[in-house]
């Protein structure tokens, strides 16, 4: 190894949006201190890497104790390699981390990301492991360096923690109760991020339309949606995730009154069963549930409208999963992201009587599954005919070099694939295209092009990659991972505390 090129690293990240943010701001650190990211498929080749953990799942720790040991060898044959542990499960595991795996340089906590640099260099110097876990925020993350990943589309977050208590979700306990930032912050924060070239945000939160609890405001959240339709230059708003119990009618209003704010929600089910919902310890009922959405639908007709859904919770009978699919079909989400229960240590439900059994929760998971796919399927028909504006995405079309095709997201956040057109189109611009086909999980536009509109946000994307091309850092910015707000995948849900 050249002593005197520049340390590489490698993060890695599991878990929710909050992680993804978290890491952006783990690589911003680190690349302020002097480390250089290392090459795409590194897989732990970099002089530092670091595990950005989640502890929601039963099989967690086996996932980061695994893949550790896969790292000690590589350790052993690299003379100052360093290998960092923090997030969820080091908030929760602390100690137990260096015990079971030895060969660990440093584990922080939630609370003190900021310290990551610090405590690699200390251990370095002392050549013994560092383990620090503030029990409490030190600093609101917003205000640490942060690499984005994408130059037109950001993360911002408005606060952190949580102050449920839901019985299957361990997150509280690991995030601490929920604190908010100022509304100026906040603000200034998307001004700055506008003022680099993006034109998307999404607001962030473990439960984002609670914000306002922690200064005093019960319609703090809807003010800041109506102030983020001021900001000249920004062209979409979204947030995740909300959760049923605070989602005010005022919000609504906001939603459906500022123009940049998308016609998308993503609001957490978990079950259609009253009975299950009071063993979940969610503050709502059916009925409630159902009335958000009849009057988000009232309001903004085309909005999509997603969710989450746990099968298989203790106790949850064959007539408490029926009410579950009534839900669905009533609701008619565009997707839901379905999860079978699994035990989160240290959680209320674990130690719950009437466990269900692997195969009875496999069955119903089917049966959701199924159902809700043929209901995606047909509101995804409905699109057919209409002509959307798409945000143009980086990555998201898997087979779009095969198919000569490129990847958008519409202002509902469904995923669209369209044909290429003979004029250049980047990342970041914007195309109007007319919907001709309807998958469960996507559309297609197969016609031309009908308009291309360059936007600044294609052209901070032009220049980052020129910076790339010419091998100059991208620089430390502000914000987030992905164009949209990434549906949220099963392997990356996580939390379930919205």
């Amino acid at each position: 190894m050249d002593v005197h090129a520049p340390k590489s690293y490698e993060i890695r990240t599991y878990g929710c949006q909050m992680n993804v943010h978290d890491s952006e701001r783990l690589a911003g650190l680190l690349e302020e201190a002097g480390y250089v990211r290392a090459p795409e498929g590194s897989d732990g080749d970099a002089d530092v890497v670091v595990f950005n953990t989640c502890a929601v799942r039963e099989n967690a720790d086996n996932r980061l104790y695994g893949n550790l040991g896969r790292l000690a060898p590589k350790k052993a044959s690299r003379p100052g390699m360093q290998i960092a542990v923090g997030g969820c499960l080091a908030q929760k595991d602390r100690d137990t981390i260096v015990k079971k795996a030895p060969w660990v340089d440093v584990v922080f906590g939630t609370h003190n990301i900021g310290k990551l640099p610090v405590l690699l260099e200390r251990a370095r110097v002392q050549e013994e492991a560092q383990v620090e876990i503030a029990e409490s925020l030190e600093a609101f993350p917003s205000t640490l360096p942060t690499r984005r990943e994408s130059a037109y589309a950001a993360w911002v977050s408005i606060s952190v923690g949580c102050n449920n208590t839901c019985t299957f979700c361990i997150v509280p306990a690991l995030r601490g109760k929920e604190k908010d930032r100022r509304p100026g912050e906040i603000l200034a924060e998307v001004e700055a991020l506008v003022a680099e070239g993006v034109s998307e945000i999404t607001l962030l939160g473990q439960n984002v339309n609670a914000y306002g609890s922690d200064i005093g405001d019960r319609e703090a959240f809807s003010k800041l949606l109506r102030a983020c339709g001021t900001i000249e230059g920004l062209e979409r708003v979204r947030f995740t995730s909300p959760h049923p119990r605070d989602f005010t009618d005022d919000v609504i209003a906001a939603m459906a009154e500022t123009p940049n704010v998308m016609p998308q929600l993503h609001m957490p089910l978990q079950s259609g069963s009253d009975t299950v919902l009071k063993a979940m310890r969610r503050s709502y009922r059916q009925s409630r549930y159902l009335d958000i959405i009849r009057k988000v639908r009232e309001a903004i007709p085309h909005a999509a409208i997603t969710t989450d859904i746990i099968v298989g919770f203790p106790g949850e009978t064959e007539e408490d999963f029926e009410q579950t699919l009534h839900v669905v079909r009533e609701a008619r989400f565009a997707q839901a992201f379905t999860f079978q229960y699994s035990k989160r240590p240290g959680t209320p439900a674990a130690t719950m009587e009437n466990q269900i059994p692997k195969e009875v929760v496999q069955a119903r998971y089917e049966r959701l599954v199924a159902l809700q796919e043929e209901i995606s399927w047909e509101e995804n028909k409905k699109q057919v005919g209409r002509t959307l504006e798409l945000m143009v995405a980086e990555g998201e079309g898997r087979k779009d070099d095969a198919t000569h095709r490129l990847s958008g997201r519409a202002p509902d956040n469904r995923l669209v694939h369209f044909t290429k057109p003979d004029q250049e189109v980047r990342p970041g611009d914007v195309v109007t295209v007319e919907i001709t086909y309807a998958a469960p999980h996507h559309l297609l536009a197969e016609g031309p092009v009908l308009d291309v509109r360059r936007t600044r946000a294609g052209d901070a994307w032009e220049k980052r990659n020129a910076e790339k091309a010419a091998a100059k850092p991208a620089g430390v910015l502000l914000g987030l991972p992905k164009v949209g707000v990434p549906a949220p995948l099963p392997a990356a849900s996580g939390c379930g505390c919205d």
